[in-house]
């Protein structure tokens, strides 16, 4: 891989020539095409390819989001109208200890 007579310096290589032609002979029948810079379109369909990327992707995750957040507001709801509710006059009146002291003419405190 040397290439030539040289003896194989082990210690600092061998230089093989720039990245990409590594020693190797230059190949023929490749042909590359470039376009100019100022002749490309680097953000063509951007705007449309966002709007619908977006959508799948929503789409995608929504059973994943949108039940959790459903059971934890309607969670959250209940929870806070029990509160209201155990913090009203209506429902001290039903604990059991406003119950026994309502039966027994003491007052309810709170």
């Amino acid at each position: 891989m040397a290439g030539g007579s040289d003896p194989l310096d082990t210690k600092h290589g061998v230089w093989l020539g720039p990245w990409g032609n590594l020693g190797s002979q230059t190949q023929k029948g490749i042909v590359t095409y470039a376009l100019s810079a100022n002749r490309q379109r680097p953000l063509a369909g951007v705007a449309n390819a966002a709007v619908f990327n977006t959508y799948r992707r929503c789409k995608a995750q929504f059973l994943y989001v949108v039940p959790p957040f459903a059971f934890a507001y309607l969670l959250l709801n209940w929870a806070t109208e029990k509160n209201e509710y155990y913090n009203s006059k209506e429902g001290r009146m039903h604990s059991p200890e406003a119950a026994d002291e309502a039966t027994q003419g003491g007052s309810v405190r709170g």
